[in-house]
């Protein structure tokens, strides 16, 4: 059997580089999430490793089969030096974790709350999963295994993800285009949403 994680963290070092530090996680009765902190310029981004080990499950099927399956990790992008955002490492492990935890699969226009601040004096405490692509390409397994997805996480603040609820993750992504908002601000103030 292919060594995924293997895998997985040398495509995220030939996106991101050399991480300059990394934190392990396990949570009872789940895999361990590592998350691997790499620097470029002021941003740091956050990227987690072992989420992808298994295939997320439907959460209605009866049985979860163990090969097939989408399989995905979780990057968050921030600047740094503007808060204590490496105390995010413990609450991106928990939203890694979800699947195996709570059986939820992870895809695109998902909101994932963690139920406190993302880091100390965040004025986040969840994420709109963005479409991956951009920063780290998909990895293409062997047959059967279904590619792993890097899935960008977006901060938002609880008003941003009760807007997000009742119009949409397309129409929020607007609003902070529109805006010209700095998702990778650490301390930023939610979007306007009048």
């Amino acid at each position: 059997m292919v060594d995924v994680l293997a895998l997985v963290e040398a495509r995220l070092r030939t996106a991101l580089g050399e991480p300059d530090a990394r934190a392990a996680v396990t949570f009872l009765g789940t895999d361990r999430v590592e998350v691997l902190r790499f620097r470029e310029g002021d941003i740091l981004r956050y990227a987690t490793l072992g989420m992808s080990v298994r295939p997320m499950a439907d959460p209605t099927a009866t049985l979860a089969d163990p090969v097939e399956g989408p399989r995905a990790e979780l990057v968050l992008s921030v600047r740094g030096g503007l808060a204590d955002t490496d105390k995010v490492l413990r609450p991106l492990a928990v939203l890694a974790a979800s699947p195996q935890v709570e059986g939820v699969v992870v895809a695109p226009g998902a909101s994932l709350d963690v139920g406190e601040p993302l880091w100390p004096g965040a004025p986040f405490t969840s994420v709109l999963v963005a479409e991956p692509g951009g920063l780290v390409e998909d990895l293409e397994l062997d047959e059967p295994l279904d590619p792993v997805r890097f899935l960008p996480l977006l901060p938002m603040t609880p008003n941003e993800a009760a807007w997000k609820r009742v119009h949409g993750a397309q129409a929020l992504q607007e609003r902070w285009l529109t805006n010209g908002t700095d998702l990778r601000d650490p301390s930023r103030r939610s979007v306007p949403l009048d």
